[in-house]
Order: C-alpha cells, then structure tokens, then sequence
C-alpha cells in the first residue's frame, strides 16, 4: 500500500485530450467502408503508424507503403498530406481538468506518442498543449510508448518519483507499463469521468 497519495498527473494526448481517428481520413478517400477497415488492418497498420511516432522520416515511410501497396497509393499520400483531419476536436471535459489543475497549482506533464511536427502543429492549432510543465514527445526522443525507456526518460528528465505520478492513457498496454514502474494508472475509455475518477485519487478540486 503507498504511504501517500500522488500529487502530479501526466497525461497522453491522442484520444485522451484530443480525438484521434486516422479511418475518418481514409473514409473520405476510400468508396466504403470495408475499404477503410483493410487498410487499417494490413496497411495503416498500429505497428506502422508506431515507427512514426517513434521519429521515422515521413516521407521515406509513406513511400515504402505506397511501393509495398501500389493499388492504394492514392489513399496514403492522400493520407500523408491530410494528416491532421485525423485530429479532431478536443475532449472539452478533460481539458477542463487540465486546466483545473493547472489552476490549482497542481503540477501537469504529458507523454506522448506522436511524430515531432506534426505535434508541434497541434500545438499550434490546440494551445492548451502547451500548458504542461513538461512533456515527452516520442518523435522528438526516438522512444514509444509501452516501452520503459520512454517513462524512465521522463522521471529521469524531470526529476519526479513514478509513486508521486498518476498516469493517464487511452493504451491499456501503456497503463500496464506505467504501473510497473510505480505510477498510478487511469485508462482512459469514455465513458469515464475523468474529474471523478481523480477525485477519488485526492486531486479534490475537480
């Protein structure tokens, strides 16, 4: 049992702050929507949109797909170009709470698996994303989320005891390695409340 309860929250951004769905991009590329679902299976792959975040060049990687899969190239340099369509509003409830904590003095951080510019864009289109007092962008570090490297690098970086942390993500795979190393973890599916469940964790001014 923890002798004390955590007094920072680090939070993951895709879907936990702001809405992130690359099919809606491929829905307007695509004629139905079994089109959609097997270029996400077999060619916008997780694993393959994880080497992204993880830092590898654009370019390069869109164009080895359109290679390996010729008869949907007009879909993934659509998609290469239209990228930020799959960023879609934010997830107004939860930036309240960011911002709460913030107000109330509580320190906030983020970990993030997203590729370098195009986080730095968001920023710029969503400015509550730079708020945090300090922030992992894996693109930037040439780590991912689950691995331990990226959390060890953030504690490390700014000097924070994972037991003083609670960790929220909408990757159960990325709240399982969060608890391993001692942070308390939120996964986030809507449709939790996320002001309530911290409540309960003794940020008691949400």
């Amino acid at each position: 049992m923890r002798a004390s309860l955590p007094t920072k929250v680090v939070f993951d951004v895709g879907n936990v702050l702001v809405r992130w769905q690359p099919e809606a991009v491929y829905r307007s590329l695509c004629e139905n929507d079994d089109d959609v679902r097997w270029l996400m299976a077999n060619v916008h792959t997780h694993e393959w949109n994880l080497e992204l975040d993880r830092g590898r060049d654009w370019d390069e990687a869109f164009g080895e797909l359109a290679g390996q899969f010729p008869e949907w190239e007009k879909q993934i340099r659509g998609y290469q170009r239209r990228w930020h369509e799959s960023l879609h509003d934010p997830i107004e409830a939860n930036v309240k709470v960011l911002r709460a904590l913030r107000s109330a003095g509580v320190e906030t951080y983020a970990i993030t698996n997203f590729a370098g510019p195009a986080f730095r864009q968001t920023q710029e289109r969503h400015t509550f994303l730079t708020e945090f007092d300090g922030i992992v962008v894996s693109g930037e570090e040439r780590l991912v989320k689950p691995d331990r490297e990226i959390f060890e690098l953030f504690l490390t970086r700014y000097d924070i005891v994972a037991e003083d942390c609670v960790f929220i993500d909408d990757s159960a795979a990325n709240i399982k390695a969060a608890r391993a190393l001692g942070m308390t973890g939120i996964h986030f599916v809507e449709p939790i409340n996320l002001a309530t469940t911290l409540h309960s964790y003794g940020f008691t001014m949400l």
